[in-house]
């Protein structure tokens, strides 16, 4: 008999991990900026090239982890993932850079299906939800990463330094916890890739819809909030700090939500909280008064894609990985053109207009909430 607590503290390692890699990425991007003096074209471009590689992976890795299992699967990423981290200072060009960023991409979103895949194993293990703390690990390790990537730049480490030793410390610690024995389910039907369908079409429309709304949150609160009066640049910040804690409490605190409400109810009323977020923040006539409508927006947003996944991965007709991989696709999609879609919206109209996009889709989520019942 396989014990599964020691499976559960790998799997919360791998999500640690990969949150911890991208957070250091994302701390030190500025560096990056100034080495090759990117205008923002050319730095919108680059991050085009990351989430690119990830979407054009999905199906890769939800096809490997059928085949193979989605534990071999993310112990074989443990070597290639933060290997494609390491070298990311050494491209000397732009066009190189553009090269690896996109290798990085496709190991970050392989790891993202493959790890969904072995928690979702893990979870089924458990008489109650676990997936959202593996979320929790997630967020918790980008913040971490984060963090140590500003300590790193206050002390004058540079990322040729920086990044190729926390690859290497942060993959042989992880390893060595993921050294666990387990079987996965495998399958060898079905094609490839395929776009989710029936049910599952609405468990991604979530899935679109929650990314939409982290995506907004992330690259326009500070820009929306600089508009206010009396806001400064510090100040501005708040937005995202207070929607990024919120998460990482909500999601630590997720899965006995979840037993408490239930999966249905615990959707609705997160797409409810996101959509009167919105509505605090868009009517708040400055930062302080915002600020409880980044809180409601992050517990909203919280518990969707734990959620999302945990419904792909149970799904009765697709195997996981397929079914993971195609959620995964319609999330990544809406991180990836939320933002751009919001400020087309902004520059016809306003950004307020275009935040209230984000409100309409949280209730998006309310209205598909019913695909999430068991």
């Amino acid at each position: 008999m396989i014990e599964t607590r020691p499976a559960r503290i790998a799997v919360t390692a791998v999500f640690a991990l990969n949150g911890a890699l991208f957070g250091v990425w994302a701390a030190r991007i500025p560096v990056f900026v100034d080495r090759f003096a990117l205008s923002h074209d050319q730095l919108g471009l680059l991050l085009l090239c990351i989430a690119g590689g990830a979407i054009v992976a999905f199906p890769l890795a939800g096809r490997l982890s059928d085949k193979l299992g989605a534990a071999r699967v993310t112990k074989a990423l443990l070597v290639l993932y933060p290997l494609a981290f390491a070298v990311l200072p050494l491209a000397p060009t732009v066009p190189l850079l553009a090269l690896a960023l996109a290798v990085w991409g496709a190991t970050y979103g392989a790891m993202d299906v493959a790890m969904n895949g072995w928690g979702a194993e893990v979870e089924a293990t458990y008489p109650a939800p676990i997936m959202s703390t593996f979320h929790a690990a997630y967020s918790l390790g980008a913040f971490l990463g984060a963090g140590v990537a500003a300590g790193a730049a206050w002390g004058g480490i540079g990322p040729g330094l920086l990044f190729p030793v926390l690859a290497v410390l942060g993959a042989l610690a992880t390893a060595r916890l993921a050294r666990v024995p387990w079987t996965s389910h495998l399958s060898e039907d079905g094609p490839a890739f395929s776009l989710p369908r029936g049910p599952l079409l609405l468990v991604g429309i979530m899935a679109f819809a929650s990314a939409v709304g982290e995506g907004g949150v992330a690259d326009w609160s500070a820009v929306y909030l600089t508009g206010m009066p009396g806001t400064t640049e510090a100040s501005a910040a708040l937005g995202f700090a207070a929607f990024s804690i919120t998460m990482v409490v909500m999601r630590l605190y997720g899965d006995r939500v979840i037993v408490a409400l239930g999966k249905v109810r615990a959707a609705r009323l997160s797409g409810i909280s996101a959509a009167l977020g919105v509505g605090v923040v868009v009517a708040a006539p400055g930062v302080l008064p915002a600020l409880p409508g980044f809180v409601l927006m992050g517990l909203g947003y919280a518990l969707i894609f734990p959620l999302a996944v945990t419904r792909a991965a149970s799904d009765p007709v697709v195997p996981p990985g397929r079914a993971i991989a195609g959620v995964a696709t319609l999330g990544y999609g809406g991180a990836l053109l939320g933002p751009v879609l919001i400020g087309w919206i902004a520059g016809a109209t306003s950004l307020t207009v275009g935040l209230a996009l984000i409100g309409l889709l949280a209730l998006v989520i309310v209205a598909c909430a019913d695909v999430l019942r068991p």
